[in-house]
């Protein structure tokens, strides 16, 4: 059994709690994501798991055996760091079999090992070669081929791509996902990348102040967020957000009383940029001024002032007749609105 589960998982350094009592079941098999800004301890409860943090209160257990105090050898997890730790010295195929030379392994077992996991990563034609001989993607994937090596029971990655450029970021992260595919393996993965998670993740666990804000699939997040702080992270383009209020049952942006009924609790709304439509005076729920258009070539942002709610950014394919400071109209999707109270927590859903 590769299933991971933190029971009331808590991490102090001195007087300073880093982690507070965090509950998370990882099924066998899940492609499982820890994302959140830095500091919110995501890599430290990877650490934890891999057993290179001490844990100050409740259980890691990894199938069914409480790892606690078990050295990190002989939790059968193998970890793939930010820097990619080679030996310069070895070949490629001698990096790959060190840990299993140690270990007294044979050396029949070790070459077929060695074998499969370059065969797997398509680093057959580059095993009698140095590191220094390869790209960094190429490094990264030696890495990756060294735990596979050791048929460890979870993977366990901690911002692997990081020091890649992005088309080697994009090209490594198809090779993992593919990688979790064909091994059928228990992986967890610490990233700060929103490209990365939502495109690897089975679920995605939004961390913040060491503390689990929401766990469910990367739809489920940018979909239905649980609070404004999931709402604000998950999303390749920032959520806008707006004070607002009720007027006779009536949801009131700025000085624009709109026609959606709401509740008295919402005091903040967000929309994401494609979500807002850009639109004709008569049907626009916003106005306002552009400040400034960013294209990206299959789609662009247009980021405009409004009189009283601040800067918005509203993402669409086609701004070919959009300029910059002249006005704009948007209209809100109202089934894409979300609702927040004064807690940041989602309220109820909008009727229009």
């Amino acid at each position: 059994m590769s299933n991971v589960r933190l029971e009331n998982v808590s991490k102090t350094y001195g007087d300073m709690k880093i982690i507070h009592g965090v509950d998370l079941a990882i099924n066998e098999g899940e492609f499982v994501v820890f994302v959140g800004p830095s500091g919110c301890g995501k890599s430290t409860l990877l650490r934890m798991i891999a057993g290179l943090e001490d844990i100050t209160g409740g259980h890691i257990k990894i199938g069914d055996k409480i790892v606690n105090d078990m050295p990190s050898p002989q939790r059968g997890i193998a970890m793939v760091f930010q820097s990619y730790a080679l030996y310069p010295h070895m070949t490629v195929r001698r990096n790959m079999a060190f840990g299993l030379e140690i270990s007294k392994c044979p050396k029949d077992e070790i070459e077929e090992r060695v074998n499969n996991a370059a065969r797997i990563l398509q680093l057959e034609p580059y095993l009698n070669r140095m590191p220094k001989e390869l790209s960094g993607g190429q490094r990264q994937r030696v890495a990756i081929g060294r735990a596979i090596v050791r048929e460890p029971k979870v993977f366990l990655f901690d911002e692997p791509l990081s020091n890649l450029d992005a088309a080697l970021r994009g090209q490594t992260r198809l090779e993992i996902a593919k990688l979790h595919s064909s091994l059928g393996a228990t992986m967890i993965y610490v990233t700060h990348d929103q490209v990365e998670a939502m495109t690897l993740a089975d679920r995605i666990v939004v961390l913040n102040g060491g503390r689990i804000e929401q766990v469910g699939t990367p739809l489920e997040l940018y979909s239905s967020p649980a609070n404004a702080f999931v709402a604000g992270f998950i999303g390749g383009q920032k959520m806008n957000f707006m004070p607002a209020s009720s007027r006779d049952g009536k949801l009131q942006l700025g000085q624009r009383v709109l026609p959606f009924s709401v509740s008295s609790s919402v005091t903040k709304v967000g929309i994401r940029p494609e979500h807002l439509q850009v639109s004709t005076p008569e049907d626009a729920h916003l106005s306002g001024r552009v400040e400034y258009v960013e294209m990206f070539g299959d789609h662009t942002l247009i980021h405009f002032e409004t009189e009283d709610l601040g800067l918005i950014t509203v993402k669409v394919e086609d701004s070919s007749d959009i300029k910059e400071n002249e006005p704009i109209y948007v209209k809100l999707l109202a089934e894409r609105l979300h609702l927040f109270d004064d807690s940041g927590r989602v309220h109820d859903a909008i009727s229009h």
